[in-house]
């Protein structure tokens, strides 16, 4: 709760910085105390020390889990932060109005992770979509960007519409929009509350891009400045992955019968199609956009699961997940052309970079010794400890390798071809930090129970 009230406080602090102070330097010494300060906070609450109290019994419940995914996304903003600086302040002047949105899409994410009522899920998920909207066109002079916001806009708009009439319908239902007080075990055929969970699980899937609710993902992330391409594409995804959990892991499961095979279908089509079209695309971060929708669909698994072993793998995911993708937007944003020839060559005029790369990749692709590994064999097992739906795993398994290729055709070009394409030079700061994502990385590859310590504090 306190980091919640403190990352709104903190946004509008960000904003009237940016009309008081005119130099970046002084507004990103506050942002990153400000984020420190939401990481303390948040870990203090962990530990049962509050700042303030305020009674959100019905609304929220700011348990273990909600914590602990608060703080991994709060760490992984730190990060992406510190890594991201200079390339916000190429895309436009406002770097303060850049960091307001960050903090009030972190109080959305939250709100998301944290909620006991249909209508808090609501307002989280529009609190991260709406700043999303801006970012997405905050290089207003290139057509591409402005082409992005637009559509991201308008497509979220109508997912916004079909998750209201989800709600709708279940309270139509049940006559409450507290999940502690529904009941669908009793009367689990309702018409009126399948549908409404079935328009939910709908809306969710467009957020997260799982598909058939993933054509906006390609352009959208194309088209975004890079810089918050890499955002959307971890921390917030994986925050609303974990409303996702909450919600069919919990007031939902009772209709598992109902929604398993249209969730199993999701996943299947989501790992083929983000993998397969993967192979075909000749720009990298075009080739992460797809990717990210393969990743959503693995993350998928543990909603089909939803066992513990399914949630704990959902938070290794989403740890490593956004600390690959992270650094892998952050080698990006160093390179000039975003074709894989543009990375030729990479590893002997910048080995930094191409190694953060390669760490990164290796773990998206779930390559032993790597945090990604473990996560998507988590993801695995979770479904196999279920005895149901074997054949997923198997061509789960078959897509993760498919995978392996378009990863490997970045560390192909960096390593085993010749080229000099132009870059630009990573400040000692951001080596720094990038080395310590792929530290992070293998860490967690190798030693999960780091993580899974502060789970059950």
């Amino acid at each position: 709760m306190n980091a919640l009230v403190l990352s709104a406080i903190f946004g509008v602090v960000m904003m009237f910085s940016g009309a008081f102070i005119k130099k970046n330097a002084p507004v990103k010494v506050i942002g990153l105390i400000a984020m420190l300060l939401l990481l303390l906070v948040n870990y203090l609450e962990m530990q049962g020390k509050l700042l303030f109290r305020f009674d959100v019994s019905n609304f929220m419940a700011f348990d273990s889990y909600a914590l602990f995914f608060n703080g991994v996304a709060i760490f992984a903003t730190l990060v992406y932060l510190l890594l991201t600086y200079s390339e916000m302040e190429k895309v436009g002047k406002n770097l303060a109005e850049y960091l307001a949105l960050i903090f009030f899409i972190t109080a959305g994410i939250i709100l998301t992770t944290s909620f006991k009522s249909l209508l808090t899920l609501f307002l989280g998920i529009e609190i991260i979509s709406i700043p999303l909207y801006i970012l997405t066109g905050a290089d207003k002079k290139n057509l591409k960007s402005n082409e992005a916001a637009l559509k991201y806009f308008l497509m979220g708009s109508f997912s916004t519409g079909i998750m209201l009439m989800g709600i709708a319908l279940i309270y139509g239902a049940q006559g409450t929009f507290f999940i502690d007080k529904m009941d669908f075990a009793k009367n689990a055929q309702s018409a009126l509350q399948i549908a409404g969970m079935l328009l939910l699980l709908f809306s969710m899937s467009f957020k997260v891009s799982v598909a058939p609710f993933h054509f906006w993902t390609p352009d959208v992330y194309d088209g975004a400045p890079t810089v918050f391409t890499s955002f959307m594409s971890t921390i917030v995804k994986v925050a609303v992955f974990a409303g996702f959990m909450r919600l069919f892991g919990g007031v939902f499961e009772a209709l598992q019968n109902t929604w398993g095979l249209w969730v199993t279908v999701m996943i299947a089509v989501t790992l083929f199609i983000g993998n397969i079209t993967a192979v075909f695309q000749q720009s990298v971060k075009r080739m992460l956009a797809y990717s990210s929708i393969s990743q959503a669909g693995f993350m998928l698994l543990a909603i089909l699961a939803l066992n513990d072993t399914a949630r704990e793998g959902l938070l290794l995911y989403a740890a490593a997940y956004s600390l690959a993708t992270i650094g892998v937007f952050g080698v990006l944003a160093k390179i000039a052309d975003y074709s894989f020839e543009g990375f030729n060559g990479l590893a002997k005029h910048q080995p930094v970079l191409a190694f953060t790369a390669t760490i990164c990749l290796l773990s998206l692709a779930g390559i032993p010794l790597t945090a990604g590994f473990l996560a998507k064999f988590y993801m695995l097992k979770a479904v196999v400890l279920t005895g149901k739906n074997l054949w997923l795993v198997i061509f789960a398994v078959l897509m993760a390798a498919i995978s392996v290729y378009y990863y490997f055709r970045v560390i192909q070009a960096m390593y085993f071809k010749e080229g000099s394409a132009p870059t630009i030079q990573a400040t000692v700061l951001e080596k720094y930090i990038l080395i310590g994502i792929t530290i992070l990385i293998i860490l967690l590859g190798v030693f999960p129970n780091i993580l899974f310590s502060w789970l059950y504090f």
